[in-house]
């Protein structure tokens, strides 16, 4: 058995699933096990960024797969899997450390929609969805380049066309990120409703509950913005110490 491959049987005490794609096929297509194979959900996505895999192209696929996951769904890089020859490697991990399933040839954005969508809507799930998904993210990426550049209309634009896509994962990204355009174009009650609706989609989300409470103090909502600070420090204390939270709470502060 290769390393990584068994790295992880030791690790997860669980049976690995390989799912290897060919350059021309689905990895989905003729693809040995089914959604209900794995019993419980997947809650982790590793991507190897490991030498051979990062010159495959797996930071895009790292990128690409953060921007397409569901809220419960954390997306981070590991070291080498296993089967260099077959990367880019990622591995699927259920959320009480039980099953993995290991999938290759992760190397362009089309295939890792196409496998974030086989992952969580299941073998039959068509293109649509994973094409969608990421002319979302698309929109979103050009909508950061122009709140950078100050065009705050354009990109709060941008994140809407985004937003009516309906994608399968990110949504609430694209909500934390309209608010933020709203309030900064002077819709606070625009803003607000946006934190809200990110907080529907993932009710831990803290930057949302920063956007909720920046929304709050620009309506004088003082009370409200505290509770939305501190609700966002119980979820990640470590954002104690970033500036952009400290700029956001001053006011309340002093």
């Amino acid at each position: 058995m290769e390393r990584g491959v068994g790295f992880l049987w030791n690790t997860f005490g669980a049976s690995s699933l390989l799912v290897s794609a060919s350059r021309n096929k689905s990895p989905y297509s003729n693809a040995p096990w089914r959604r209900h194979d794995i019993k419980g959900e997947i809650g982790e996505i590793r991507v190897c960024t490991n030498r051979t895999c990062r010159r495959q192209g797996s930071l895009q696929t790292l990128e690409t797969l953060s921007g397409l996951a569901p809220p419960n769904v954390t997306v981070k890089s590991c070291g080498c899997l296993g089967r260099c020859g077959a990367g880019p490697n990622l591995a699927a991990l259920r959320d009480d450390g039980g099953g993995v399933i290991l999938v290759g040839h992760c190397g362009t954005a089309a295939r890792s929609a196409e496998i974030m969508m086989g992952l969580f809507c299941g073998h039959d799930s068509d293109d649509t969805a994973a094409k969608t998904s990421l002319e979302a993210l698309a929109l979103r990426k050009r909508a950061e380049t122009e709140s950078e550049e100050g065009n705050f209309s354009q990109a709060e634009l941008l994140l809407s066309r985004a937003i009516e896509l309906k994608p399968f994962g990110g949504i609430h990204i694209l909500y934390k990120n309209r608010s933020l355009m709203r309030l900064a174009l002077g819709n606070c009650l625009g803003a607000l409703e946006d934190a809200r609706e990110a907080l529907k989609f993932a009710p831990k989300y803290h930057e949302a509950y920063i956007c909720q409470g920046d929304a709050f103090l620009a309506m004088d909502q003082f009370d409200s913005a505290e509770k939305s600070y501190l609700t966002s420090l119980q979820i990640d204390p470590s954002i104690r110490c970033s500036k952009s939270f400290k700029a956001s709470t001053t006011r309340i502060m002093a």
